[in-house]
């Protein structure tokens, strides 16, 4: 199996994986912490669109789903802090319009739309290194702005009203937040696709909460486990011969189911904490 680590696809995925666990293991503790699942859900889903736009413009799809995602991301923003609608309806409204629109352009677009399966269970296997690149960029556009903005977004994520309070532009930084959460959306597309990138975004950081109060710890320990399960993944989906993304995804669902109890005996009781 050591042999395998030779070749430049299985390069790329280990790269593909580190990539992703770091932004994962950011963006998810906003997301665990200021409780953004179901938006991540909805802005993950809703990226299908940018994908079928992508093939019905003749682009790469990973740069319609950029485009669509970021669009999708500030409008859901927008709304939720417009409109009078329960923002689990908007959430529900974007998801389905943005996987309707994705079948729509795949289907006005001439010929078979090679790799669909792929954008939509993930290969990371099949990361090419255009979208490495482009993973990179995106994982230190996270950092330097996560790393320049750390206290406004920890304000925001924690109490809206305080923020105001010390007058920050609270709506700003939430939409960029709404923004970060989807560039890494898109970047986890490749690896376990946009079906599963919910899971992975949000479990990581779900586990490391069980064992951190501190929120950069819980941003590191978080990243450490992601790269545990997608390396882990990634070794079992090669020696099993299975779909990487879904294995990546079985491994983070164990690895919580494992950890939950455990994770809360040892934050009540005051042991085994990162603070």
């Amino acid at each position: 199996m050591i042999g395998i680590l030779g070749y430049g696809f299985f390069q790329n995925a280990i790269l593909a994986g580190i990539l992703a666990s770091v932004a994962c293991g950011i963006m998810g503790t906003y997301v665990v912490v200021k409780r953004m699942v179901s938006i991540s859900g909805g802005i993950s889903h809703a990226a299908f669109g940018g994908v079928g736009l992508g093939y019905l413009l003749g682009i790469d799809p990973i740069y319609g789903a950029f485009a669509f995602t970021t669009a999708i991301s500030l409008f859901i923003g927008i709304l939720s802090e417009k409109a009078r609608e329960s923002i689990d309806t908007l959430i529900a409204a974007m998801w389905a319009a943005g996987m309707a629109a994705g079948i729509i352009f795949i289907s006005a677009t001439p010929g078979y739309a090679p790799d669909l399966f792929s954008f939509l269970f993930g290969n990371i296997l099949l990361v090419p290194t255009a979208d490495l690149f482009l993973m990179t960029v995106a994982v230190f556009f996270i950092l330097a702005v996560v790393i320049l903005l750390f206290k406004q977004l920890l304000a925001v994520t924690f109490d809206e009203e305080y923020a105001e309070i010390m007058n920050l532009p609270v709506t700003w930084l939430s939409l960029l937040l709404m923004v970060l959460i989807g560039v890494t959306v898109v970047m986890l597309i490749r690896i376990v696709g946009i079906i599963l990138v919910i899971a992975l975004l949000a479990l990581p950081a779900a586990i490391s909460r069980n064992f951190c109060d501190n929120v950069g710890r819980m941003m590191v320990l978080s990243t450490g486990i992601g790269m545990i399960f997608t390396m882990g993944g990634l070794w079992l989906s090669y020696a099993l011969d299975i779909p990487s993304g879904a294995t990546i995804i079985m491994c983070a669902v164990a690895g919580y189911v494992a950890v939950l109890g455990f994770g809360r005996l040892a934050k009540g009781n005051g042991r085994y904490s990162c603070d």
